[in-house]
């Protein structure tokens, strides 16, 4: 049983190995998916000749018909986000979420009864929250980008959406302004109440855009304002570190126990070490060290680590996808550095050697067998603990 257990892994990673899965998956798959329920969504509601109201809404013709607009809305929406998954961007992945299940919401609520498209964005939406992990990238640029495209369209379904019902508050909104107006009160949750809706339908529309505000608002200002604030602190405590000369250095990567351990160990020695973490230390933790803060598989808090110029750059991190990760930026930069990538979970051992670093360091894994080895009376030798605990890729010196 183990051995068949043991080939079919073997096949799997040679599968995975031949299709370089860490360079393109989830987020290739998941962005695919998204686009084509997208494209599905639009022609369920508007038919295969969607793309004429959008032009018809490009072109300032906004005489449609109520129940044109949130589904148009929601599939572009979908559409744009799905090039955002392709960029790994946290925002994209938010607001996929939050669209995914409006337009669950569209689905079961609709005239329409799409059981499998139902059931396909379900899924899709299970894809997406099992995936979490992967969509971690969050500059200023792209988080800017995709947080106004995100306010726009909430924008244009309040406003157009209040225009279209407007017999249905009262006051009647008869023109765009005064639709506008409503449409900003409502989503800033203000609510002065000289316009009330009075239908169902109108006090359902009421309530999709103040939850759809509240949860649009807060997403776009945090993935806005959280890397701002982030580089701010990296400058402040990078500043405190920067006298070291970032050259034919240790770059040790996480806060786990192996990587305290090793820069402690190396510093003992005498070695000038550099320690990258993601998030800023407690003041004082770590005075006196050279440290840089950010996303250890960013390219440029990379360089600002020296990792181009490093002896070796060693990711430690508790999550084995982001030490992965981080070998691949490094072999990006193009740098000298010899590469080491430890693997704490025995299951992940043949993904992070796709990455092919130069050494995987695996001690926690050997932790098992040589409990059960020496249970069993067999004989424990020196050559036998460094293979299992550093583990060399194929290939390298």
């Amino acid at each position: 049983m183990r051995t068949t257990r043991q080939r079919w892994r073997a096949s799997l990673q040679r599968v995975q190995r031949l299709l370089r899965t860490p360079y393109w998956f989830p987020q290739v798959p998941l962005a695919l998916l998204l686009g084509l329920g997208a494209l599905a969504l639009l022609r369920l509601d508007l038919g295969a000749d969607w793309q004429h109201y959008l032009g018809r809404l490009a072109a300032g013709q906004f005489a449609l018909k109520p129940g044109v607009l949130p589904p148009l809305l929601i599939g572009l929406g979908l559409l744009t986000m799905a090039i955002g998954l392709l960029l790994r961007s946290r925002l994209a992945w938010t607001m996929a979420l939050l669209l995914a299940t409006t337009a669950l919401a569209n689905l079961l609520l609709g005239a329409h009864h799409a059981h499998v498209l139902f059931a396909y964005f379900l899924l899709l939406l299970a894809a997406l929250l099992a995936a979490w992990r992967q969509f971690d990238r969050s500059s200023v640029a792209a988080s800017t980008l995709f947080a106004l495209t995100s306010v726009a369209m909430l924008l244009i379904y309040a406003t157009f959406g209040s225009y279209y019902l407007g017999a249905e508050f009262r006051p009647a909104i008869t023109d765009l302004t005064t639709a506008l107006y409503y449409a900003m009160v409502t989503m800033s949750t203000v609510g002065y109440g000289d316009i009330v809706p009075v239908t169902p339908e109108a006090k359902l529309f009421a309530v999709s855009v103040i939850v759809l505000g509240v949860a649009v608002f807060a997403t776009s200002l945090t993935a806005v304002i959280a890397p701002m604030v982030s580089r701010s602190l990296q400058r402040i405590v990078n500043r405190k570190g920067s006298d070291m000369k970032r050259e034919d250095h240790f770059v040790v990567i996480g806060n786990s126990s192996l990587a305290i351990n090793t820069w402690r160990e190396l510093a003992r020695r005498g070695q000038p070490v550099t320690r990258l973490l993601r998030e800023t230390p407690a003041e004082g933790e770590l005075a006196g060290v050279d440290v840089v803060v950010g996303d250890p598989s960013n390219l440029d808090v990379l360089r600002q680590a020296g990792a181009h110029k490093a002896e070796a750059v060693l990711a430690m991190m508790a999550d084995d996808s982001e030490n992965a990760f981080v070998v691949l930026a490094v072999k990006e930069l193009a740098g000298s550095a010899r590469t080491v990538a430890a693997v704490n979970d025995a299951s992940h051992l043949g993904r992070v050697r796709l990455v092919q670093p130069d050494v995987v360091i695996a001690p926690q894994v050997l932790g098992g067998e040589l409990m059960a080895m020496l249970l069993s009376g067999e004989e424990v030798t020196g050559d036998f603990v460094l293979q299992r605990v550093f583990q060399q890729v194929p290939g390298k010196g």
